[in-house]
């Protein structure tokens, strides 16, 4: 570890040692875990699901709320609230059953009307999920609910499993400061930009959480680190840059996941519009694209840039149910040296290839600040300058970044427990025709993952998704379009103290935060 960061790491657990044990130890006598979680993920606007709690990017189980459904290990659906769903044949209605023993922590019955109230709410007030699908909800009696679609959506169940029901009879502004659910846990505490204490419901319908308090505390990477080195934290996360330390009485716990990095390529001409420039003449080219995506060393990047803690990607739903095992694409540097030529890009005296007079030449941007996209990027620059494209590096803002990717690759983060995630990358949308974070259109993708929103049974639909990503002709796979590069997902590192036993993981979405407490009512002192 070099000086400077250790030097930071010793400042940080002094800080640490100041504040008062008791407000942050935890421990196996009361059954109580401190988890620290990026400062990123505490939420801004409060533990309300209409404004992001348990919704957005980093999707997870709101713990304060209780759900319809929850999705299994496996990413299928299981009841929650609910005892029974189903969908019309024309896929405009879903009707939800709802169990008849619920309480709201301030002993008021949850029914029907709080089920429609919240999603109702969130089709009116959200910022985060996009609820334009949903028309109305309404409750038909104090078990039963009808969600009344705009238009088809097959994956309405993923919406279902994380949008935590609110009561009706005590919601207002201030509700995300101070919310009331029916879910494992209640909000006992919150010193903002500090930390968050949750206590077990003991009215709790469910089979009764083994961990009676969860405090979650907000910090940086540095100080994570310096909480675990100090015992002030009993699960502190941490990166693949932290990954060969050892601290006395932790263990390294690595968790797969989809939170995956990879690259756009545009993969139209070169236009200015509005002052924004769509599209890019080498990448415009397809067997320029299957060229970079051949040239691509996963398993190296796995190695020299995470640690070894990551696995290949080859698409934005590996492992998920709806993933297409044709993605899978090995390194093979001679034939992307071969389609490069075919694709008349023929290597000068200095190595970077021509063509009509032009250089093979592209920028790799990636977000200021983050360590890890930026040495994707610079291995990605030099494993692509092998194949003869001169590559050069740049950190961005995302203030601009969004403009910039329509003509240069940008090193993302995605990942989601929802087919949503493919449609939002690859579909194109109503103003421009293309795809809306890279230039790209393919009518026949299009058409099977409309088919697939349109399928009234969400287990057929997943046939439909991986046909969007290849059919056998056409798709976004590297025997098609190959409109985005894919590299690696990134596993989720956390400091784990001895006797702690963290329940099995599903796999977590992009986003280092609350996923790995999902399922804490599961945990135990061993």
């Amino acid at each position: 570890m070099k000086i400077k960061k250790v030097i930071s790491l010793l400042c940080t657990a002094v800080m640490l040692l100041a504040v008062p044990a008791g407000n942050v130890y935890a421990g196996a006598e009361d059954q109580s875990v401190v988890v620290t979680m990026p400062t990123t993920s505490e939420p801004e606007s409060g533990f309300d699901p209409a404004y992001g709690w348990g919704a957005g990017e980093h999707v997870h189980e709101p713990l304060i709320q209780s759900t319809l459904v929850r999705t299994t290990k496996d990413l299928g659906i299981e009841n929650d609230l609910a005892t029974e769903y189903s969908c019309s044949d024309d896929g405009l209605t879903w009707t939800v059953k709802i169990r008849d023993d619920v309480k709201f922590t301030d002993g008021e019955p949850l029914t029907a009307s709080d089920v429609a109230f919240t999603f109702n709410t969130c089709r009116d007030e959200s910022s985060v999920n996009d609820f334009t699908m949903l028309k109305e909800a309404v409750a038909v009696d104090d078990t039963t609910v009808e969600f009344h679609m705009n238009e088809p959506y097959s994956i309405w169940p993923y919406t279902m499993a994380i949008v935590g029901i609110v009561p009706e009879h005590a919601y207002d502004e201030n509700y995300g400061q101070n919310p009331i659910g029916s879910g494992r846990y209640i909000m006992k505490q919150w010193d903002k930009g500090q930390q968050v204490i949750f206590e077990a419901n003991p009215d709790y319908y469910g089979e009764e959480p083994k961990i009676k308090k969860l405090t979650v505390l907000f910090m940086e990477e540095d100080a994570a680190m310096a909480a675990a080195m100090s015992g002030q934290a009993d699960v502190a996360h941490t990166a693949a840059s932290y990954s060969d330390q050892e601290i006395d009485g932790y263990e390294l716990l690595s968790v797969a996941t989809v939170d995956n990095r990879g690259f756009n390529l545009p993969c139209t001409e070169p236009e200015e519009k509005d002052g924004i420039t769509y599209g890019n003449s080498l990448t415009s080219d397809v067997k320029v694209r299957r060229a970079i995506n051949l040239a691509i060393d996963r398993e190296e990047m796995i190695k020299n840039v995470l640690n070894g803690y990551g696995t290949v990607a080859y698409s934005v739903c590996d492992k998920m149910p709806w993933y297409n095992e044709e993605a899978v694409t090995e390194y093979d540097l001679d034939a992307a040296k071969a389609l490069m030529e075919e694709a008349g890009w023929i290597e000068g005296d200095d190595g970077i290839r021509e063509k009509d007079g032009e250089k093979a030449e592209l920028t790799i941007m990636f977000s200021n600040g983050d360590s890890v996209r930026q040495a994707l990027a610079e291995d990605s620059a030099n494993q692509l300058r092998e194949l003869g494209i001169d590559v050069t590096t740049s950190g961005v803002g995302w203030d601009t970044a969004y403009d910039q990717a329509q003509s240069e690759p940008l090193i993302w983060g995605w990942g989601a427990h929802s087919p949503m995630e493919l449609y939002n990358i690859y579909h194109t949308i109503k103003d421009t025709g293309s795809a809306e974070y890279s230039p790209y259109a393919n009518e026949t993708v299009d058409k099977y993952m409309d088919e697939a929103l349109a399928s009234s049974n969400l287990e057929e639909s997943y046939d439909l998704w991986k046909k969007a990503q290849w059919d056998g002709t056409t798709g976004i796979t590297q025997e098609g379009d190959i409109p985005w590069i894919w590299l690696c997902n990134i596993d989720h590192l956390y400091f784990v103290r001895d006797g702690l036993k963290v329940a099995d993981q599903k796999l977590h979405p992009h986003g280092h935060g609350w996923s790995i407490v999902n399922n804490v009512d599961q945990w135990e002192w061993e």
